[in-house]
């Protein structure tokens, strides 16, 4: 089976090296927030582009993090996408505020610009745009709205680790962004764990105390917070991925665009770059009209994929009929019909890439020139 997404061909790639750092923080006997949180929060920082990194638990947990920061909570509204992790929106609704949900851009699968201000209202707080697929969301017209509207851009960037918009990396361009590090990530842990950046002291400094417990010295809380710590060992393997992921996602570039060549004169919709971002092809998601039955070719044949995502967060049990915006999402729900997630990692040999480019065009015969 030739894996969709395959963590442990990444440790083994830097095996030794990972080893070595997380020994190094066994044999010193501190496991939580100590050194390697500090310098991974530097080094990553410096590498996005901005003052500040604070070390949580899990993407899910900078979400909610950066939000309480931010001092949204009950009341007040968060503008989002509907075609994302569900963790997006389960944030915003653990701060205790309202997610409203604007429609995607068909091309980009980022949210829509065009849809964005009329959804902006009194207690419109936030705008969330997520770099999804590690495509980066068109950051400029967003900014620009939501400069002129007095409300915050908090950037999810889950799945664009290294993604540039312009002549910066995503994370930098708004008031404070939020990372993932799950195993599968461009940057991934070998378990969980995130990351909250940000130029602005004030919201550090405010993230860092709501990660324990409000704890400015030990025991002592100065405002209500929680538990989410990023550890001493899942710091010391991602800083040594840190210092492979620019290669790493040039390698996942040319095996992207391999997948174009091979893919190209079939009837499948393959990814789209903005012109003005490097897209870092965290998932190759293609476009298909006979999905699902195409997804079971291939499993049938050796081949997994994924489907990022089949249900949209407004259409799902927890979430349906109560979202405002849910019910004016066609982009939104034509892409949850379509998508298809082929093999993606940097690890991926050619061989693997061919057989899976081919098994995609030998379907029904449909999809040859």
């Amino acid at each position: 089976m030739i894996l969709c997404s395959n963590p442990l061909a990444q440790y083994q790639a830097h095996k030794a090296e990972i080893d070595a750092a997380m020994l190094r923080v066994l044999d010193k006997g501190r496991y939580i927030l100590g050194e390697e949180v500090k310098t991974f929060e530097s080094e990553f920082a410096a590498y996005i582009g901005v003052a500040h990194g604070i070390g949580v638990g899990s993407g899910t947990e900078a979400l909610h993090i950066t939000l309480a920061a931010c001092g949204i909570g009950t009341g007040d509204e968060v503008i989002t996408v509907s075609h994302t992790a569900v963790a997006t929106v389960a944030a915003i609704e653990l701060c205790g505020a309202t997610p409203v949900l604007v429609d995607i851009e068909p091309d980009y699968y980022t949210l829509d610009p065009d849809k964005l201000e009329s959804t902006i209202m009194p207690r419109t707080k936030a705008i969330i745009p997520v770099h999804l697929y590690g495509q980066p969301a068109d950051l400029t017209p967003i900014l620009e709205i939501a400069r002129r509207h007095g409300v915050r851009v908090i950037e999810d960037c889950a799945q664009a680790h290294g993604a540039m918009y312009g002549e910066r990396r995503v994370g930098a361009w708004g008031d404070i962004a939020c990372f993932s590090f799950y195993p599968t990530k461009n940057l991934g842990a070998l378990g969980d764990g995130g990351m909250v950046v940000t130029n602005d002291a004030a919201l550090a400094e405010r993230a860092r105390l709501l990660r324990e417990y409000g704890w400015a010295e030990r025991y002592v809380s100065h405002i209500p917070g929680l538990n989410s710590r990023l550890d001493e060992v899942q710091a010391a393997a991602l800083r040594v991925k840190l210092r492979y992921l620019d290669t790493d996602n040039a390698a996942r570039a040319r095996r992207a665009q391999d997948y174009h060549q091979a893919l190209r004169g079939t009837q499948l919709s393959a990814p789209k770059r903005r012109s003005d971002a490097t897209h870092v092809y965290h998932l190759y998601v293609i476009r298909c009209s006979e999905r699902d039955e195409l997804q079971t070719w291939l499993k049938a044949r050796g081949v997994g994929t994924l489907i990022h995502y089949p249900v949209p967060i407004h259409l799902q049990p927890a979430y349906r009929g109560r979202l405002r915006g849910g019910d004016n999402l066609p982009e939104t729900e034509r892409a949850a019909h379509q998508v298809l997630s082929l093999p993606m990692y940097p690890e991926l040999s050619e061989l693997e890439l061919q057989m899976v480019a081919g098994t995609v065009q030998s379907f029904r015969g449909r999809y040859h020139d």
